[in-house]
Parts: structure tokens; C-alpha cells; sequence
């Protein structure tokens, strides 16, 4: 895969924006809900002039004890091949629980839920991930979740569970600074230490979001202004590589044209800084 650039997360809310907004070089579209026999008329326009467009899953489910829906991976993949995209992503995260085999009702959760970071549940990610790649015509990145609160009794640190995730499967990552900052805050983690151990160089994009904090708490909410400290956060990560594509998400609260500009004008300035150590 080659280099992306400077991407912004797709949203019907801003589609037009989107078109008119300098210097976006790709789109990401949550999968579940674009249909790839009839894409939304400014995503069909944007691949027309050349914009990649790449697929992110948020239903999978790959760190339940369920093996991955035959009938989603068909349809991811589906997707992939509709949009000629370079990689599909998803999460490091369960979304359900329950179902026939516990005896017990199937319970969709609505959100994704971070998986303990302990070894039985890396061997179960990592056979969910075999499953999804062989199922999957291009590669797949998965993405760590920002989380409120740790399992107890867990074995690994985030770094020690995606290191061994990539040795062990030869997925690709999708770092998320703005979750490193929300694991700073709410689990005392230093975003330092992570990219120092982790393996950067499966590193297959970024994303950057805003949030906010309440009670101490910080909310990856993607509905406010990417905070300093992201920012920050992101170029530690360029410090130690070159990333492929960086890029904004935002879900609520869309701002003017002009500000999301100014905030992927801030984004790209960041990463060009950092540039000159990787040249």
C-alpha cells in the first residue's frame, strides 16, 4: 500500500463539505453504512476524481468469543472490492455477547468495548483476525479503542497485547493518538511509553479526534475540536515514523468548513514538521 496523506472521516452530515475541502487526499467510510451496489452520489463523485475511500468496520466484533459472521465479512469484502480500496479496518473490540451457545439472549451493545488484555483473549483475537483476513481480498488494520476503565487481572500492557497481536497474525494497525490521550487520562498510561513499545512499523494509518473531558473522565466524543494534547501526541508519533495517512474523524457537532479545514491544516502541519527526521 502506498502513501495516503491527509484523509478525513466521511459523514453524510458534510459530504458536500468534503468535496470542497483542499488538500483531502482519502476517505474513510464506516462500513455498515454504505451499500456497495449503490454508494451515496458525493462518495461515487469523490472515487470518480481518484479519492481512495477505505472501508471501516465497526460490527465485526473481533474480540468476542463468536467466530466473525460469515455474512459480514462477505459484505465487507464486497465493500472493498465495490470501492477498489487499498485495506478494510476495523477494531480491537467486542460489540455482542450472548446467543445460542451460552443459552442465554444475544445482546447488542451499541458500542464498542474494550477487550481484556490478558492471553486467552489475545488467542481469541488472534483466531477472529485468521478468519477475517482470509475472508478479506485486500489487508486488514485493526484500530485500539478508546476505553474508560481496565479489566481486572490483565496480563499484557496495550503495547505487549498489539505487538504480540501483529507477531503472531501480520495484521496492520490503525493507531488512534486520540485514544492513547483518552488512556492517559482515564487509565494514568503514558502515550510516550506506548509508541515506544509498540510496532510501528505495521503502522497502517492514524486517526486524530476531538473529545472532552468530564469528571476526570475523558470521552472520545469525535464532536469537539482536536485538543492540543492529540495534536502533541501525534507528533511523539511522528518523532518515531513516517505515518502512511493521518486523519481526522469527526461524527457530532460539525463545525464550519473553515475550522475543519483549519483542523486538517493543523493535522498536516504537524506531520510535515516532523518530516524532516525521516527524509
Amino acid at each position: 500500500m502506498g502513501t495516503l496523506g491527509t484523509g478525513i472521516g466521511w459523514r453524510p452530515e458534510i459530504a458536500d463539505v468534503i468535496e470542497e475541502l483542499p488538500g483531502v487526499d482519502w476517505v474513510e467510510v464506516v462500513a455498515e453504512n454504505i451499500c456497495a451496489d449503490h454508494p451515496p452520489a458525493p462518495l461515487a463523485r469523490l472515487r470518480e476524481r481518484g479519492t481512495t475511500v477505505i472501508p471501516h468496520g465497526v460490527g465485526l466484533g473481533l474480540g468476542g468469543a463468536e467466530r466473525p459472521a460469515p455474512g459480514r465479512l462477505m459484505a465487507l469484502a464486497g465493500l472493498a472490492e465495490a470501492l477498489d480500496a487499498p485495506l478494510v479496518t476495523e477494531h480491537i473490540a467486542f460489540v455482542r455477547a450472548g446467543g445460542r451457545l451460552t443459552g442465554t439472549p444475544r445482546v447488542e451493545a451499541g458500542h464498542l468495548l474494550p477487550v481484556p488484555r490478558t492471553r486467552d483473549a489475545l488467542d481469541v483475537l488472534c483466531a477472529n483476525v485468521r478468519i477475517a483476513q482470509d475472508a478479506l481480498p485486500v489487508p486488514l488494520a485493526l484500530e485500539n479503542i478508546a476505553t474508560l476503565f481496565s479489566w481486572p487481572d490483565e496480563e499484557l500492557t496495550e503495547a505487549q497485547f498489539l505487538s504480540e497481536l501483529v507477531e503472531r497474525t501480520g495484521v496492520r494497525l490503525l493507531i488512534d493518538v486520540a485514544n492513547l490521550h483518552t488512556n492517559e487520562v482515564n487509565r494514568g498510561e503514558d502515550p510516550a511509553e506506548a509508541l515506544d513499545a509498540l510496532p510501528l512499523e505495521a503502522l497502517a494509518y492514524v486517526h486524530v479526534a476531538g473529545g472532552v473531558e468530564r469528571d476526570g473522565l475523558w470521552h472520545d466524543s469525535h464532536a469537539h475540536p482536536v485538543p492540543p494534547r492529540v495534536l502533541e501526541v501525534l507528533g511523539e508519533l511522528c518523532d518515531r515514523i513516517r505515518p502512511p495517512g493521518v486523519m481526522l474523524e469527526r461524527d457530532d457537532g460539525f463545525p464550519a468548513p473553515a475550522e475543519l479545514a483549519a483542523e486538517l491544516a493543523a493535522i498536516r502541519a504537524v506531520v510535515e514538521s516532523r518530516a524532516v527526521s525521516h527524509a
